[in-house]
């Protein structure tokens, strides 16, 4: 696909790929063997008809792919950009075998940005109504699916959202440059439009709790993510110039730090920024520091690069926009000056030993081999756990030992009745498709027991 050029895009928060023209879709789909008996519909958490909807665009029905590929999915432009198809629907395609396989990812971007583009928004229909109330805590990947789904099924659906914008880690995790926020609020908007009522600035478990929620609702959905971050718990670590990568990206993406002066939302700009981590999360705040300033950003990552859990592309996005990877490397330290503001991180090199319980080698510290690099920006991107407010202020709900609320994997149930959750809530950090595909599974467990409560 054809992309800013890597120099061109550090200056600007702009998109990075343009996406396909209608020429180039309708040759990448017509690569698609429309197979039998398709396996990536195998790879898909939202269970979308693949190979139908890519055979609309090589027909040119672009109108009929959108209507196929919403049945299923009512984020595709969002799913289009961040999902993670390489590790999902494409890696199961079989032309993937012997060449590069279909781009599914990219056609699902196409199909939903044509609908946007020519206005071709269309609310679907809905079922009858059924009198039944459901309230989603969290506006994010997880709470907006279920919300569709269950509105659809005739359901009654109210959102409540903690932070003045909804979305979740679409707006304020991921970088305008990887997905522009008027993406999100489009799909959101036709969520509305669907007849969800969205209340944000709205913290359930301080403005109400959860019991109190169920004497107005019939179920109550739990999609609050993992916004606590973890920290490495070494020295200096709360020197100032040192953030969490929550803080740093909400600060510049969904609070718009990189418009500045035009919003004047306060964060460093460090010349000399080291990012902590190899995720996709770590992959953003080093980019996102370059475009803010640095000139030099660095990703410290302890493991080396074949172990990196960041996709393919955002490495080599990163790598072409001059980011600086240092590899089998693990913080000690942060020091700072006398005003205790970071001036140098202290590293330990590692070497790979055996692999541990996901699989990848385990790093190792080798003896007395330390070295320093002056910093004045540190971030901290090694993953998150679920917040604990509402576990804290409702006892009887059961969480497992990272905090997660403990639910039922093929209903979406936590120990509280009428209570489901899903998503980060209940796994832990993981990707949005994952966390939409959790929201199918609790919505039509929610609608099981909603049909089905006497």
């Amino acid at each position: 696909m054809r992309e800013q050029p890597a120099k061109e895009r550090i200056k600007n928060y702009d998109e990075v790929p343009f996406g396909y023209s209608h020429e180039e879709a309708i040759v990448e789909a017509q690569r698609c063997l429309q197979c039998k008996n398709p396996k990536c519909i195998d790879g898909c958490p939202v269970e979308i008809d693949i190979a139908g909807f890519i055979k609309f665009i090589a027909e040119k029905k672009f109108k009929e792919g959108v209507n196929l590929l919403k049945e299923k999915n009512i984020l595709p432009a969002i799913c289009g950009r961040v999902c993670p198809q390489e590790d999902q629907c494409e890696i199961k395609c079989i032309i993937g075998i012997k060449n590069e396989p279909v781009a599914i990812g990219r056609l699902e971007r196409f199909l939903a940005d044509w609908e946007r583009d020519e206005d071709e928004i269309e609310v679907p229909p809905k079922s009858k109504s059924t009198g039944k109330k459901v309230v989603i805590v969290g506006a994010g990947p997880a709470g907006i699916t279920v919300a569709a789904d269950l509105v659809r099924l005739g359901h009654k659906v109210d959102i409540f959202e903690a932070l003045h914008q909804p979305g979740g880690v679409l707006v304020y995790g991921i970088p305008e440059f990887r997905l522009p926020k008027a993406i999100v609020f489009k799909e959101i908007d036709f969520l509305k439009e669907m007849g969800v009522r969205l209340f944000t600035d709205s913290v359930i478990g301080m403005v109400k709790s959860i019991d109190e929620l169920l004497n107005e609702y019939d179920a109550v959905f739990l999609g609050t993510g993992a916004g606590l971050p973890w920290f490495l718990e070494v020295p200096g670590e709360n020197l100032n110039g040192i953030y969490s990568a929550n803080e740093y990206l909400t600060r510049a993406n969904l609070m718009k730090a990189y418009l500045f002066p035009r919003y004047k939302t306060p964060i460093v700009r460090g010349k000399r920024v080291a990012t902590v981590g190899g995720g996709n999360v770590a992959m953003d705040c080093a980019r996102t520091a370059l475009r803010l300033g640095a000139e030099k950003s660095i990703i410290v990552y302890r493991r080396s690069r074949t172990e990196m859990p960041a996709r393919d592309e955002e490495i080599h996005h990163a790598e072409e926009e001059g980011i600086i990877f240092k590899f089998l490397s693990n913080p000690a330290a942060f020091h700072g000056d006398k005003n205790r503001w970071v001036k140098e991180i202290d590293c330990v090199q590692m070497k790979l030993g055996e692999p541990d319980e996901s699989g990848r080698r385990r790093p190792v510290p080798i003896p007395d081999a330390n070295f320093i690099m002056p910093i004045d920006v540190g971030i901290i991107a090694i993953g998150n756990s679920p917040n604990p407010l509402i576990p804290s202020t409702t006892p009887d709900i059961e969480t497992g030992k990272w905090g997660n609320i403990v639910t039922d994997p093929e209903t979406g149930k936590t120990s509280k009745p009428g209570v489901f959750a899903g998503g980060d809530v209940a796994t832990g950090a993981a990707t949005v498709i994952l966390a939409m595909g959790a929201g199918k599974i609790a919505a039509r467990g929610i609608h099981e027991y909603l049909m089905n409560e006497t």
